[in-house]
C-alpha cells in the first residue's frame, strides 16, 4: 500500500478529528489574517485587542465546536457534495459567531468602533477558510478515490463500462454510488445520455453527455458499454418504455432505479438498483383505481371466490384480504396445491382474516348447495375455468363440463340462495370465438345474462385479455425456454395480444363489480396490443442474450383455435362509459334465454356419449359467431365412428 493510500485511509477513519482540527486552525488563521489586514502589522495592534483576544478566541472556539456538534456537522459525509449539509454548516457557523459577538461586547463594555469592523473581517475570513476546508476534503477524497483506489488491479474481470440514461440529480447520485469504495473496482461510468439538448457535450463529474436517445445504440457500440442504468425519475411510462426498448437493442444489461424519485427528497436514501423486467416495458402507468367504495360494499359480508388458487382467483383473495373488510373469505378450488399456497400466504400476511379453503368442483351441484347452505355467501367471484386454448381444443367435452355447466351450476345455486352479486371472469376470446375455450366462455356470458333476467341476484361478467405472468401465459413459458438455451417458440410473427398486470386486472374486476346493476358485460381497456414476437425479443435481450444469435426464435404456426388478433367487443354490442375511463359496458345482445336453457339440457344429456364434433356443433348452435379453425373437428365422420367402434 502506497504512502498516499495509507494517508487517505487514515484521514478517512479519523475524519471527525481532522475536521475539528481544521476548524481550530481556521480560527487561528482568521485571527492572524484579519489582524494583519486591519492593522497592517502585528506590532501596531491596539491595546484592547492584545488584552482580550485570547478570551475572545476561547469563547469563539467553544461556541463553534459546541454548535457544530449539536448540529452534527462532524457526522456528515463531506466527501460528497450535499447542499443541505453546507446549509446546516453555515447556520451553525453564524449562530456561533452571534454568541461570540455578544460575549465580546460583554467582555469589552467599552469596545471601540473599529472592533466591529475587525470582527466582521474575522468572520468573513474564517467562513471562507471553513468552506475551503470542506471543499478540499471533497476534492482530496475524490482524487484519492479516483487516482489511488481506482488504480488497484482488478483480479477477476475488468470493470463494467456503464452508460447512464439521464444527466440530472438522479444520475449524479448513481455516479457517486458507482464510484464509491464498494463499487469503484466494479464499474466505470463512461457515458451519459439525456434528451435535454442544453446538456449535450457537457460533463457531469467528468463524464460526457453524448446526446439524446437517438445516439444510445451508436454510443453503446463505440464505447463498448456493458450495462445501462436508467435514472430518469421524471420520465413518463410511455417515454420510459420507448427509451428502454432502444436500450434493449444494444444487448447490454439494463438496470433501473425504481425508487429514484424518493432520492430527490432524501439525500441519504439508499439507491436500490434492479434489473429491468417485462413490466417496465408495459408502456403506461400501472392502474391503481380507488377501491374504497368497492370495499365498503363488501364490508361484513361472506365472499366466495371460485378458482381461488389460480392466478386471477388468488389475486382476488389477496386484495380482498388486504382490505380487511370481509366477514369471511371462502376459496373454492378443485386444485389443492394452488388453494393451499394462497391459504398459507393469507394466514402469514393477514392472520386476522377469517379464511376457509374448500376443495370441490363447480361441476358438483350438490357440493355447491352444501357450501351455500352452510356459509351463505353474499358475493361470488367466479374465476374457476379451463382457460388453455390448445388443451381445450383437444378436450372440448371437459371445457363444456367445467366452463359451461360449472357456471350454470354456480349461477343456479347463487340465485337459489339469494346471493347479492355474482361476478364472472370472462375473456376477450369470447368475442367472435375461433376456439372451444372462447366459445364456452361466450356461453357462460349468456348464462349470466339469462339468470339476471329471472333472479334477484345481480349477475355480471367482466371481459379482459391476457394477464402478464399468469400461470400458463407466455411470460413463464418464454423464460423457461430462454433458461434452457432456446428456442423460444412464437406461433406467428404478426400475432398480437392485449396484456394487463394481474393486480391491475383484478382491481378493475372488483371495481366493475361495484358498478353492476345486473346483466352487464364489463370490458376492461387493455391499452395498446403487444406483438408477441417483440415481447419474446425483449425478454431475450433482458436476459442478456441476442435474439436470433444466442437464442433462436422459432415460428411454429398458429395453433388450433388461435387468432392473430384478439377482440374485446362483439360488433353488435356497442359500448358505453362508466365512472372509470378504463371500464366500459357492452350493450347486451338479444338472444332467446329459453332456447339457451333447452339447448343446455340437450347438451348435458348427450355429452357423455357424443363425439367431439357433435359437441362442437352444439356449441356452434349456441354461439352463432363461433367459427372454429381446428382441423381436427372437420375430419370424416365415418372415420370417427369407425375409431369409436374399434375402442369398444
Amino acid at each position: 500500500m502506497s504512502f498516499l493510500e495509507k494517508t487517505g485511509t487514515l484521514i478517512k477513519r479519523h475524519i471527525k478529528i481532522v475536521l475539528a482540527l481544521l476548524d481550530i486552525i481556521s480560527v487561528l488563521s482568521a485571527t492572524a489574517f484579519s489582524a494583519t489586514l486591519k492593522y497592517d502589522a502585528v506590532r501596531r495592534l491596539p491595546v484592547w485587542f492584545t488584552d482580550h483576544i485570547l478570551v475572545v478566541l476561547a469563547v469563539d472556539l467553544i461556541a463553534m465546536l459546541a454548535l457544530f456538534m449539536v448540529c452534527r456537522v462532524y457526522k456528515r459525509m463531506w466527501q460528497y457534495f450535499v447542499a443541505t449539509d453546507y446549509a446546516k454548516l453555515s447556520l451553525a457557523f453564524f449562530a456561533s459567531k452571534l454568541v461570540t459577538f455578544f460575549a465580546s461586547i460583554f467582555i469589552w463594555i467599552d469596545a471601540p468602533r473599529n472592533f466591529f469592523t475587525w470582527f466582521a473581517l474575522y468572520v468573513t475570513i474564517q467562513y471562507f477558510l471553513i468552506m475551503v476546508s470542506r471543499g478540499g476534503i471533497l476534492l482530496g477524497y475524490n482524487f484519492w478515490r479516483m487516482r489511488i483506489i481506482a488504480e488497484r488491479p482488478v483480479e477477476e474481470t475488468r470493470k463494467k463500462r456503464v452508460m447512464i440514461i439521464g444527466a440530472g440529480n438522479a444520475a449524479k447520485r448513481v455516479i457517486e454510488e458507482l464510484r464509491g469504495v464498494k463499487n469503484v473496482n466494479r464499474y466505470n461510468v463512461v457515458a451519459l445520455i439525456d434528451d435535454n439538448k442544453i446538456k449535450h457535450n457537457s460533463y457531469l463529474f467528468g463524464v460526457k453527455v453524448y446526446g439524446g436517445r437517438d445516439v444510445i445504440i451508436k454510443t453503446a457500440q463505440e464505447l463498448d458499454i456493458d450495462e445501462i442504468f436508467f435514472a430518469v425519475p421524471s420520465a413518463g411510462e410511455k417515454s420510459k418504455k420507448e427509451i428502454l426498448e432502444i436500450c434493449n437493442k444494444t444487448g447490454c444489461v439494463l438496470k433501473i432505479l425504481p425508487l429514484i424519485s424518493d432520492l430527490q427528497n432524501d439525500d441519504k436514501a439508499e439507491i436500490k438498483i434492479r434489473k429491468v423486467d417485462y413490466t417496465d416495458l408495459l408502456g403506461r402507468e400501472q392502474i391503481k383505481p380507488d377501491l374504497t367504495k368497492v370495499f365498503d360494499l363488501l364490508r361484513n359480508h361472506t365472499i366466495l371466490v371460485t378458482g381461488g388458487g389460480g392466478s386471477i382467483g388468488s389475486e382476488l383473495v389477496r386484495q380482498i384480504a388486504k382490505s380487511g373488510v370481509a366477514k369471511r373469505i371462502l376459496i373454492l378450488d378443485i386444485a389443492e396445491n394452488g388453494a393451499y399456497d394462497i391459504q398459507q400466504e393469507i394466514r402469514r400476511n393477514y392472520p386476522d382474516v377469517e379464511l376457509k379453503v374448500l376443495i370441490g368442483s363447480v361441476r358438483d351441484e350438490k357440493r355447491l348447495c352444501d357450501i351455500f347452505e352452510e356459509y351463505k355467501p353474499s358475493f361470488v367471484y367466479h374465476a374457476a375455468a379451463h382457460k388453455h386454448v390448445p388443451l381445450m381444443e383437444d378436450s372440448p367435452k371437459e371445457a363444456v363440463k367445467n366452463n359451461i355447466f360449472g357456471t350454470y351450476n354456480l349461477a343456479k345455486t347463487a340465485s337459489k340462495y339469494g346471493v347479492k352479486r355474482f361476478v364472472m371472469i370472462s375473456t376477450d376470446k369470447a368475442v367472435n370465438p375461433t376456439n372451444v375455450m372462447g366459445a364456452t366462455k361466450r356461453v357462460c356470458e349468456m348464462i349470466v345474462q339469462s339468470f339476471n333476467k329471472k333472479s334477484d341476484t345481480d349477475f355480471v361478467a367482466v371481459r379482459f385479455g391476457n394477464v402478464l405472468g399468469s400461470n400458463g401465459s407466455v411470460i413463464p413459458l418464454f423464460k423457461a425456454q430462454i433458461e434452457a438455451g432456446g428456442p423460444v417458440t412464437v406461433t406467428h410473427p404478426d400475432i398480437i395480444r392485449y396484456f394487463m398486470l394481474i393486480p391491475e386486472a383484478v382491481s378493475l374486476v372488483l371495481q366493475a363489480g361495484a358498478y353492476a346493476q345486473g346483466g352487464e358485460i364489463f370490458i376492461l381497456d387493455m391499452g395498446s396490443p403487444v406483438k408477441i414476437r417483440e415481447l419474446a425479443e425483449n425478454l431475450i435481450r433482458l436476459s442478456g442474450h441476442i435474439p436470433g444469435e444466442d437464442i433462436e426464435i422459432k415460428y411454429t404456426g398458429l395453433r388450433d383455435g388461435e387468432k392473430l388478433y384478439e377482440e374485446l367487443l362483439i360488433s353488435e354490442e356497442g359500448i358505453q362509459k362508466t365512472q372509470n375511463d378504463l371500464i366500459y359496458v357492452a350493450r347486451p345482445m338479444e338472444f332467446d334465454s329459453e332456447k339457451l336453457f333447452r339447448k343446455l339440457d340437450e347438451l348435458r344429456n348427450m355429452i357423455e356419449n357424443a363425439s367431439h364434433t357433435e359437441v362442437v356443433d352444439v356449441i356452434k348452435e349456441l354461439v352463432p359467431t363461433f367459427k372454429p379453425n381446428n382441423v381436427s373437428f372437420t375430419h370424416n365422420e365415418d372415420e370417427e365412428k369407425e375409431a369409436e367402434e374399434v375402442c369398444v
